[in-house]
This record gives structure tokens, C-alpha cells and sequence, in this order.
């Protein structure tokens, strides 16, 4: 089980069992409170029971894939960059605010990030707020796609 909160519409947060994994868009970091500091960019990294990859865009930002318990978490922000969205593959999750993108990846679960109002109007749902996602594991996860808000 892993949670995720959004304390700033730029920031995505993934808290596994034993540490909290920030994901920073604007800044392009990742914050687990390691030794060697903030992780910077594109690569692959574990951290805990989380694999990373991070996808750098033709316009040089870096996105997330996350795996946890077999659960694919993606962390795009507005980025909708045709050949990042087919690098990034299938998101059970998707934390994004780009209407595209959700189309194009069909997740299950979006997190909303940026212009709310925007996306659930144009994708025709309404959104639930919530203070944490809880996810157990992927057959948890909604059967028809749900909008969440993180507050």
C-alpha cells in the first residue's frame, strides 16, 4: 500500500511504508531524504520499494514513471509531448493536468493538477477531493476513470 498528496500544484508526493518520495515539476527534483541529496533529472532509481524512471521531453523537462506493487504511477504536470506520452507507456495513475495526455494514456485514476476546472469539464466528470489517495494495489484501483483533487 503507498499513498499519494499534493501539497502545491507542481508537487506530487508518494509516501511508500517506510519513506515519502517528493516529486518536484518546477524544479525537476526528486526529495526522499537521501544522503546523497535531492536527485536531479532524467535516470532510473529505486528508492524503497519504488522504481523510478525519469523520461527527459524534447524541450528538455523531466517526467516521472513510478512502479509500486505493480501499480504504474505517471507524473507529468501539463506536459503533453506526443513522443514523451508513448515513452512513458500505460499509467494506472496519472498525475497530470493535460486533457491529451489522459486521453491518449487512458489511466484509471487521474490526479489533478494545475487547471482543474478545465480538465473536468472538457473530460465531462466530476472530480473528488481528498486530502490523501490511498492505493492497495491495481484491482483497488476504479474500474471507470475518476478525477481526483488533493487538498
Amino acid at each position: 500500500m503507498f499513498e499519494i498528496e499534493s501539497k502545491r500544484p507542481e508537487e506530487i508526493i508518494i509516501v511508500t511504508k517506510g519513506r515519502a518520495i517528493r516529486f518536484d515539476l518546477a524544479n525537476e527534483t526528486i526529495d526522499a531524504d537521501l544522503e546523497v541529496g535531492k536527485i536531479v533529472g532524467p535516470g532510473e532509481f529505486e528508492i524503497e520499494n519504488a522504481a523510478i524512471r525519469g523520461i527527459v521531453t524534447k524541450s528538455g523537462k523531466t517526467v516521472y514513471d513510478v512502479v509500486i506493487n505493480n501499480v504504474h504511477v505517471g507524473i507529468i504536470g501539463d506536459n503533453e509531448e506526443a513522443v514523451m506520452l508513448d515513452e512513458l507507456g500505460v499509467a494506472d495513475i496519472l498525475c497530470t493536468s493535460s486533457v491529451r495526455a489522459v486521453r491518449e494514456i487512458e489511466p484509471k485514476v487521474v490526479v489533478a493538477m494545475g487547471n482543474i476546472d478545465g480538465m473536468v469539464t472538457e473530460l465531462k466528470l466530476s472530480a473528488k477531493t481528498e486530502k490523501k489517495l490511498k492505493v492497495k494495489s491495481v484491482d483497488s484501483l476504479a474500474k471507470t476513470l475518476e478525477v481526483v483533487v488533493l487538498t
